[in-house]
């Protein structure tokens, strides 16, 4: 059943992949010859940066929400571009650091820095990258009115203190079963706030009004919730990274709910434990049948629905469609 829904979705992601990519590749090359520039003579921390900017780095959403932000207020995305390439470095290092602290070796299958290289050179590498970015921040607000400036550097700094306190208040949870969804749902919801700072400070260099400025916030928190909670689905189904998760990190959101259910959660363990790949889908087929779980996906389905409402009436409806299908995706293929 899930592999015939990711087939009959396929070409619904590859438009989304295509709105992103259109919008934000720009800044994302701007970001990787930054990085490429920096001046690191020593090897290993050289070869990781390479690994990481060929093997795993590609972030074209967050230029692409702050280019969309700007364009549906009736600005010029060209503005955007050294911004969002500045966030598209400060992402990376706070990726490269949480999967540090995380002790995350492998995602989707693939090594990250730090499972192909040793902490102390992943963690430099992340410091070098948010120096860079926090410059190249600076240097490209230099561009706008001291008001504009100040607004987004305020915003992206709060952004950035938002996902680190909540990746701190995560740390509480690992290695536990029993946790309430509830503010394990916070947690996801203020991981956004990047997202949320990337729709605003688009909105701000597009001169939107404050009313305009408010209702991108609020799509970008919700799109970034959204994104979060469909990748925490996608999780339970990789048996190496759920079993990473439970012992280093924090279980997905939808397992949390279903531990709720003491039966499944002995199946889920047991699963675990003995490494049965076929046992172990059947229970998540399971999982995805739970009346907690289906209500989750009930609302994120109005999340989606009340921010389409809210985003009819932004100045440029030519950017609606692209904004809704964004929207859209993260639910279509659960």
């Amino acid at each position: 059943m899930i592999l015939e829904e990711k087939k009959s979705n396929k070409k619904l992601m590859e438009r989304v992949k295509d709105v992103l990519k259109k919008h934000g590749q720009k800044a994302f090359e701007i970001a990787k010859n930054t990085a490429l520039g920096m001046k690191l003579q020593y090897k290993p921390l050289y070869n990781a940066l390479q690994y990481f900017i060929n093997e795993i780095w590609y972030d074209v959403q967050h230029p692409a929400l702050v280019s969309l932000a700007c364009k549906a207020v009736g600005g010029n995305p060209e503005k955007t571009t050294n911004v969002g390439a500045a966030i598209v470095l400060l992402a990376g290092a706070a990726d490269i650091h949480d999967d540090i602290i995380d002790d995350s070796k492998l995602k989707n299958l693939r090594l990250t820095v730090y499972g192909k290289f040793n902490g102390d050179i992943t963690l430099l590498l992340g410091d070098a990258l948010l120096f860079e970015g926090l410059s190249l921040l600076h240097e490209a607000c230099q561009k706008f009115s001291e008001r504009e400036r100040d607004s987004i550097l305020k915003l992206i700094k709060q952004a950035f203190f938002e996902i680190g306190n909540a990746e701190a208040n995560e740390i509480e949870f690992r290695g536990k079963c029993n946790i309430n969804p509830r503010e394990y749902f916070g947690i996801i919801k203020r991981k956004a706030a990047v997202a949320e700072a990337a729709a605003r400070t688009g909105a701000i260099m597009g001169g939107g009004t404050k009313k305009d400025i408010e209702i991108l916030g609020r799509y970008g928190r919700a799109l970034g919730t959204l994104m979060t909670i469909r990748d925490e689905f996608i999780d339970m189904f990789e048996l190496e990274e759920l079993k990473n998760r439970i012992e280093k990190e924090c279980l997905p959101l939808p397992m949390i709910y279903a531990f709720k259910d003491k039966n499944i959660k002995e199946k889920v363990l047991l699963c675990l434990r003995n490494g049965s790949e076929e046992n172990f889908y059947d229970v998540i087929e399971e999982i995805m049948q739970m009346k907690e779980v289906n209500t989750l996906k009930e609302n994120m389905k109005n999340v989606i629905k009340k921010t389409i409402s809210e985003i009819k009436f932004l100045p440029n409806s030519a950017v609606l469609p692209e904004l809704n299908l964004l929207l859209k995706a993260s639910i279509e293929d659960l």
